[in-house]
């Protein structure tokens, strides 16, 4: 009998400078802090029934491997419902906004360590 995985509790994602990848997550993309009850650097976000923890890890290497197509990367998605706004506010916080190559509508960004955030319309 094979696993039966009912649902995502929570993505982790290490980042180097915890102020700096909190403002990119909480105001930036703007997710709701939640509870965190563990005594390590981290801060914890809500995502509907799931969550986003980012642990501070100093010796985290910027994550970007293939910096001429974010896709092609480890990354995180997001659900949005207005891709177009979602590419106005990125670039008003001066974060680097890259469209999908497939035409969807999509784009790519990062947060302060690299590690890549994909944005997806889901209307």
């Amino acid at each position: 009998m094979a696993i039966q995985i009912v649902k995502p509790l929570h993505v982790a994602v290490l980042v180097s400078d915890l102020e700096k990848a909190s403002y990119f997550y909480g105001t930036v993309l703007g997710l709701e802090t939640c509870d965190r009850p563990l005594r390590y650097p981290g801060v914890w976000f809500e995502l509907g029934d799931s969550q986003l923890h980012l642990l501070q890890d100093d010796t985290t290497p910027y994550g970007i491997h293939n910096s001429e197509k974010l896709g092609r990367n480890r990354h995180i998605a997001f659900g949005v419902a207005d891709i177009q706004q979602t590419k106005e506010h990125l670039s008003a916080h001066g974060c680097v906004v890259e469209g999908s190559a497939s035409g969807r509508p999509a784009v790519f960004t990062h947060d302060p360590d690299g590690n890549v955030v994909e944005l997806t319309e889901i209307a």
